[in-house]
């Protein structure tokens, strides 16, 4: 539901930005529509953290919680670790965004920087799911959920990542058309967020039955 919130959050503020209407506002948006991001992709991480151990680990010699643990060897840690160093990037991305009059050199560095390494982070844990998901480098599994919702979020990290790249700034006065494009794919990406986030509670539903 954290997940949902936050895609929401991203696709109202996209559609306000391709609009036209309320930039200021669509900028503050997009910073409250990352802190749920950030609280879901922790929360991720902390099960991940806490699952039982691969064979080829050692077993905790304590029972007590691990609130990030150290498991690089375990793919879906990895996935997890990763989507949520994403996400506090987005954080410091999306909050810098708000900061008025920044040169094309700031926009970049307080702007841009955290946005392109957070959506290289994203697209390297979508990636990790699915191959946790297939036990493959890929696979074709449109009939498994879990393979579906996956993929789906796998398709938003490619939306933000192809936003990030769009979004650099340069000297002069900005491409409209890029920057069109650039939202363009931010809202691609959060709907197939927000898609993959509501299609885990009939999965965790499936589960529990």
């Amino acid at each position: 539901m954290l997940f949902a919130i936050g895609a929401v959050f991203f696709c109202s503020a996209s559609i306000l930005c391709l609009l036209d209407v309320g930039t200021s506002a669509a900028n503050v948006i997009y910073f409250l529509g990352s802190v749920p991001f950030t609280l879901a992709a922790y929360l991720q991480l902390y099960q991940a953290a806490n699952t039982d151990p691969l064979p080829s680990e050692a077993k905790a010699v304590n029972n007590q919680p691990a609130f990030f643990g150290w498991r690089p060897h375990d793919i879906g840690w990895l996935s997890c670790a990763s989507q949520f160093a994403g996400t506090v990037l987005f954080n410091f991305n999306t909050f810098d965004a708000m900061i008025p009059s920044l040169s094309w050199f700031g926009q970049d560095l307080l702007v841009w920087i955290p946005n392109f390494i957070g959506s290289i982070l994203f697209l390297f844990s979508g990636y990790l799911a699915l191959i946790e998901v297939c036990h493959a480098y890929w696979a074709w599994k449109p009939r498994d959920l879990s393979w579906c919702i996956t993929f789906t979020n796998l398709l938003g990290c490619v939306g933000f990542m192809i936003s990030a790249v769009l979004a650099i700034g340069l000297p002069g006065q900005p491409n409209p058309l890029r920057m069109t494009l650039s939202v363009a794919f931010t809202l691609q990406g959060a709907v197939c967020f927000l898609i993959g986030a509501l299609s885990m509670l009939p999965e965790a539903s499936h589960d529990v039955d």
